[in-house]
């Protein structure tokens, strides 16, 4: 589809906001709110019972049912679902705040954005406070994009957008806001279930780590993240958040080596 400014009658940007839920009731909403500039809204759902639906559909968004197949494919699936060729996807947690709003605004005044997408600073909610250093800030976040450029990658977690030869992609200023209400129990057993899924995934492609791998790759995270990036600027939160990170890191080089000790001895 060919993308032309924004309607004069409705005012809204020919692009598609788009989401994948799950239960996110709670907190869809605020995104749903942030994102009533773009023209078309799409929810991909995986089976909600907590009126997600039902609260996409009151804001006019496209509802469609798709069981799970992973992050990246998910997100894919939905970008194909998009009524223009250029997309802005959010997670249900996510909002636009409204700087960010007014630089896509502006992207969108003529005919057509100059790149072919844009990163956008992400702002994290944890234990109380935004992040604004350290592993948490700016955290940029690939989100804007036409898809006749860039699809998501077929990763099932930590996804990422992957970008076909001769695309530009740009930096925004702006944030995205996560304005996660996650406990730290619910995060920490977010972060084991990631782990786990990639360490499935370097032991299939054969990745056994060292281990001086699994002791050096957490020591330069914190050093990178909590020295040099200044996270210890977002006290006890950010001190947390590095420290969860660094622990990740262990644990997915050894889940990794657990596994491939377990299919060797098979």
């Amino acid at each position: 589809m060919t993308n032309t400014p924004a309607d004069r009658n409705t005012g809204k940007l020919p692009l598609s906001a788009v989401f994948i839920t799950l239960n996110a009731a709670s907190q869809l909403e605020a995104a749903l709110q942030s994102v009533q500039f773009c023209d078309d809204l799409v929810v991909v759902d995986s089976g909600s019972t907590d009126g997600t639906l039902e609260l996409a559909a009151r804001y006019g968004a496209r509802v469609f049912q798709q069981e799970w197949i992973g992050f990246g494919p998910q997100k894919q699936h939905a970008v194909q679902l998009a009524k223009f060729d250029w997309v802005l996807c959010l997670d249900a947690d996510e909002q636009i705040s409204q700087p960010l709003q007014v630089e896509i605004e502006a992207l969108f005044a003529q005919q057509s954005p100059t790149a072919q997408g844009y990163d956008m600073p992400r702002c994290n909610y944890f234990l109380g406070r935004y992040l604004r250093h350290g592993e948490g800030y700016p955290d940029f976040s690939r989100r804007l994009f036409n898809r006749q450029h860039a699809s998501w990658s077929a990763d099932l977690v930590h996804e990422k957008i992957e970008i076909k030869a001769g695309a530009v992609f740009e930096r925004l200023r702006g944030d995205i806001i996560h304005d996660s209400a996650e406990t730290l129990n619910s995060y920490l057993a977010k972060q084991n279930r990631y782990t786990s899924i990639q360490a499935e995934a370097l032991a299939q492609r054969g990745k056994w780590p060292g281990v001086a791998k699994l002791v050096l790759s957490p020591m330069v995270r914190f050093v990178k993240f909590y020295v040099f990036r200044q996270g210890f600027r977002d006290g006890w939160a950010g001190f947390v958040h590095i420290s969860i990170g660094c622990f990740n890191s262990f644990m997915k080089y050894a889940k990794t080596r657990e596994l491939m000790i377990r299919n060797r001895n098979k």
